[in-house]
């Protein structure tokens, strides 16, 4: 048998065996962010649910408010206590 030689390796990089890993996760990474990520949406929630009974109970109140709002000088047949100053003129 003839002895072939093996072709050699690039040289523009590492091979795939010889690869170092550049981050090397342990499983208290994984916990800790899948814990921020649950702390964060269970807020939202929370925040949410307090936003939204605060704006049913503001409109309970604006419902039981009535405004009347007149316009101009009020009539004297309308309130017989205001006297016209017209009548102070004579």
């Amino acid at each position: 048998m003839t002895n072939i030689p093996s072709p050699p390796k690039p040289e523009w990089g590492i091979a795939k065996k010889d690869k170092i890993r550049a981050q090397v996760k342990s499983r208290f990474y994984y916990m800790f962010w899948g814990a921020a990520t649950v702390s964060v949406f269970v807020g939202q929630l929370y925040v949410g649910t307090g936003y939204r009974s605060f704006a049913r109970s503001l409109n309970r109140l604006f419902d039981t408010i009535d405004v009347e709002v007149h316009k101009g000088i009020p009539d004297m047949w309308d309130n017989p206590k205001i006297i016209p100053l017209a009548e102070y003129d004579k």
